[in-house]
């Protein structure tokens, strides 16, 4: 009887809180709104934290799978070791062919062990349907082994999918295409399955679809598989640079799905026998380092649902940073509305009062609060998960701005968003609630009596609001400023990495992505390839010069050499030897704009029937030549047999390939050198396949895309554009996650002050209500309208200096805590907290002085009345 009373009781208390709700509409909307916004921006942060930082593949118990290694790095490693430095501590994690093939023959306790491509470098295709006359479009391929959809638990959508037979020399080229492309460039075509394709000149059949959802053991911002291929098709599609049958390139990464019984401590004690056996095995082949280092080298079995995420590394500071910001706009609006319901609840005291007199359990008014301020969190948490919705598709747009890359990222809250929203909803009615119901709970009687509210407590020579009001108005500011003091320092930072000083001037210049290596070009047809589509494009109105790169500045990474000097003794190992490298035409330099510092450039006699030649940046002769002339001096990439494999002509000024200057070297497009070193002659082999022009056009033709389109189409119909872009685009999509950063943070920041704002004018605006008469009795005693103004702002600021003061510290070690965001400025920088401070006082000028100004034209009589 007691349980169902109580029971009863409850129902009663719901509906009174939400009859209590519905009375006042515009309190409602107002507590509401306050609350989406913070609830909103909470839950859209922590959609993309779940995305791209918790959930798991979309497979068959990914909780039975288990990767051999434990980095989410890329790309390849060549050589019988890895990791060898402390910070690695000698750990495998990625595996050449034959290395896989020895694990899965020996290691009984996976029942599946697939191999999959590392990294986001995929296999690029040009892909055309045979007997169609559409142009090639490009595509992204993966290699895995002929059990990689088995080992997922993975079915067909239509067809079928791979099988160890498919994997093997001889068998019938095939691959699989992904749901995605298959519905978005094919049309959900049923004949896509089993017809033949032309991918890299060679040709393929689908054999199939895989399922929707299914993007593949990886996660990352580019480059996402479009086709699967098998292992044993590398070698077609590779030609000269296939990495299948080394032993020393470890390009795979392995994964697989565990037998119940298996123990993974015991299996990992296992794989490091069978690794320390491969690695016994090929002691003959190693260089005397890497006998040095062969005991030392290790592997880790880790959890491999989640499979590879190369976006959880890149991206994880990022998101927990803006979630961080998010919370603090939930506390701030949490703030806003327990200030909110002070108000009202000081409105109501009297009435409290009055219940208290009759008898009401205090316990049940302390109920009633707080059942109705958990009315308002939940309405208000399921508007702030609407805006989530779009607030998840926004950061995508901030985050991903490559137009033509698809990101397996669903901005739609998962279940367990939902969960999360409504547990943040019930937290945070507790938390603005608790304080306004336990006020209400100890009205007293006697102010029932004296239907004043004169108890309030008072600050000296000021206007009288609670102190929990004060508090309240306390931590917005504080927050506010934290807030505001990071958006301005990382919209500082964004503005310093988008107008550094790359060693060049971006305007006027763009940049023309191709893809020879895809179109079917051979190897001694690129240099006569590349020298007619440059003299096509002169031709062009406007334009003033053009040159072709491999990897062009601030546009993608560039391959690392360590370099030995002839002459010069062997380095340290404290000593960095290492430089960048690249391949360019006689007209780059010119076209970048890129000064020549002493010597001479590249020009059409470098050719393959002259004597190898590089220049260098200044960077380079720094670190290798000091003070000395480096004209005419010989070096090479390691070994130090190699060191006089080129000859300096000429030194450039530094531009920044990357984050910031480095050592680089420049070899011309028409010549080729021979390496021992297989990673090394692959990297010579495809350096040549330029993958870059850039032009210069001084006044900006607006019809310059399509001429260049035409120019092509000319000089190289079957060459694969890929893209056509204004230099400055291509750099403003290096800074996207510095973007979405920043920009977030500011609106976040925005919406702090907003919220703080506004809080600070309801108690302002209670304060200057709640003592009219004593404005009146005031104002008739001889004070004027501008004794009136200072005596409520001076009470305003009293609690936004308090706040100010604590907000600066906390902005300062928030400044540290987000150092690695910032580029050329420091985390304690006095101009950019001033600002942020400057603009938190305006804001609350603004909102103390409305009601100020109100307090002015109160009548002194009326107010009289009243006494």
């Amino acid at each position: 009887m007691k349980t169902g009373g109580g029971f009863w009781l409850l129902i009663s208390d719901l509906r009174y809180g939400l009859r209590g709700v519905l009375k006042s509409p515009g309190f409602t909307a107002v507590a509401v709104l306050t609350l989406a916004l913070g609830i909103g921006a909470t839950t859209a942060i922590f959609t993309l934290i779940q995305q791209v930082m918790l959930r798991s593949l979309p497979v068959a118990r990914p909780d039975q799978l288990w990767r051999i290694g434990d980095s989410d790095t890329c790309c390849f490693s060549n050589g019988y070791t890895q990791g060898s430095n402390a910070d690695t501590q000698n750990s495998w994690n990625f595996f050449s062919w034959e290395a896989y093939k020895h694990f899965r023959a020996n290691t009984p306790a996976f029942q599946d062990l697939a191999a999959f491509q590392v990294g986001e470098a995929n296999a690029y295709l040009a892909v055309r349907r045979t007997g169609s006359s559409a142009p090639v479009e490009t595509r992204n391929g993966e290699y895995v082994s002929g059990n990689f959809f088995e080992t997922f638990g993975i079915s067909a959508w239509r067809g079928r999918l791979f099988t160890d037979a498919d994997d093997q020399e001889n068998a019938p080229p095939v691959a699989v295409m992904s749901f995605r492309i298959w519905q978005v460039k094919y049309g959900s075509d049923p004949s896509a399955v089993g017809a033949a394709y032309q991918i890299n000149g060679h040709v393929f059949t689908v054999i199939g679809v895989a399922p929707p959802g299914f993007f593949g053991a990886k996660i990352a911002t580019e480059n996402m598989p479009d086709f699967w291929l098998p292992l044993a098709t590398e070698p077609m599609i590779a030609g000269a640079t296939s990495r299948l049958r080394n032993p020393r390139l470890a390009w795979l990464d392995l994964i697989g799905r565990v037998r119940p019984d298996a123990n993974p401590k015991i299996l990992e004690t296992e794989l490091q026998v069978e690794l320390h056996q491969w690695l016994a095995s090929h002691v003959s082949e190693m260089t005397p380092q890497e006998k040095a280092l062969l005991q030392a080298q290790t592997l880790r079995l880790t959890p491999g649902g989640a499979g590879v995420s190369l976006m959880r590394e890149k991206y994880k500071d990022g998101l927990l940073l803006l979630q961080l910001a998010a919370a603090c706009v939930l506390l701030v609006a949490c703030a806003n509305v327990a200030n909110l319901l002070l108000v009202r609840g000081l409105k109501n005291r009297q009435q409290m009062a009055i219940r208290v007199a009759l008898g009401a359990p205090r316990r049940h008014i302390v109920r009633k609060a707080l059942i109705e301020s958990l009315g308002l969190a939940v309405i208000g948490g399921a508007a702030g998960i609407a805006l989530a919705y779009g607030g998840a598709g926004l950061i995508l747009k901030l985050a991903f701005t490559r137009p033509d890359a698809w990101v397996p990222v669903d901005a739609t809250p998962s279940s367990s968003v939902l969960v999360f929203a409504l547990a943040v909803s019930v937290i945070t009615g507790l938390i603005f609630g608790i304080v306004p119901a336990w006020i209400s709970s100890h009205a007293e009687p006697i102010e029932a009596m004296r239907g004043t509210n004169r108890d309030l407590d008072s600050s000296r020579g000021g206007f009288r609001t609670t102190g929990a009001q004060k508090m309240l108005v306390i931590v917005q500011a504080a927050v506010s400023l934290v807030l505001l003091s990071a958006a301005v320092m990382l919209g500082q930072s964004l503005r310093n990495l988008e107008h550094q000083n790359f060693g060049f001037e971006p305007s006027g210049r763009f940049l023309v992505a191709i893809n020879p290596k895809i179109s079917d070009y051979k190897q001694e047809q690129l240099a006569p390839l590349i020298s007619e589509i440059e003299d096509e494009l002169r031709l062009i109105p406007g334009v003033r010069s053009v040159g072709s790169v491999l990897a062009a500045p601030q546009n993608g990474w560039v391959w690392p050499h360590s370099i030995r000097v002839e002459g010069k003794p062997e380095p340290g190992e404290q000593n960095d030897a290492s430089s960048g490298w690249t391949r360019v035409t006689p007209g780059f330099f010119e076209a970048l704009g890129d000064r020549i510092v002493v010597g001479r450039s590249i020009t059409n006699e470098d050719n393959a029937s002259t004597r190898p030649v590089a220049m260098i940046n200044e960077a380079f002769a720094r670190r290798f030549f000091g003070g000395e002339n480096p004209i005419g001096q010989h070096f090479g990439p390691t070994p130090g047999s190699n060191a006089g494999m080129y000859e300096i002509i000429g030194v450039v000024a530094d531009v920044t390939f990357g984050d910031r200057p480095q050592p680089m070297y420049f070899l011309p497009e028409a010549q080729s050198t021979s390496l021992a070193d297989a990673e090394a002659q692959e990297r010579e082999v495809m350096s040549h396949y330029l993958a870059n022009v850039l032009i210069w056009a001084p006044r900006n033709p607006p019809d310059l895309p399509m001429q260049v389109r035409k120019a092509l189409a000319n000089a190289a119909p079957n060459l694969v554009v890929n893209n056509i872009q204004h230099y400055s685009e291509n750099i403003d999509a290096d800074f996207s996650q510095q973007n979405m950063i920043a920009r977030l943070t500011w609106l976040f920041g925005a919406l702090a002050l907003l919220l703080a704002a506004v809080g600070l004018y309801g108690v302002t605006a209670y304060a200057v209500e709640q003592r009219t008469n004593e404005i009146g009795v005031r104002m008739a005693l001889g004070a004027n309208r501008l004794n009136v103004v200072q005596l409520v702002l001076r009470s305003a600021f009293f609690s936004v200096g308090i706040g100010l003061a604590l907000g600066i510290p906390a902005a300062i070690a928030a400044g540290y805590l987000i150092a690695s965001h910032l580029f050329g400025i420091s985390p304690w920088d006095p101009l950019m907290l001033a600002l942020a401070t400057a603009l938190l006082a305006a804001a609350a000028l603004i909102a103390a002085a409305i009601p100020a100004r109100q307090a002015t034209l109160v009548e002194p009589m009326i107010a009289l009345r009243y006494e």
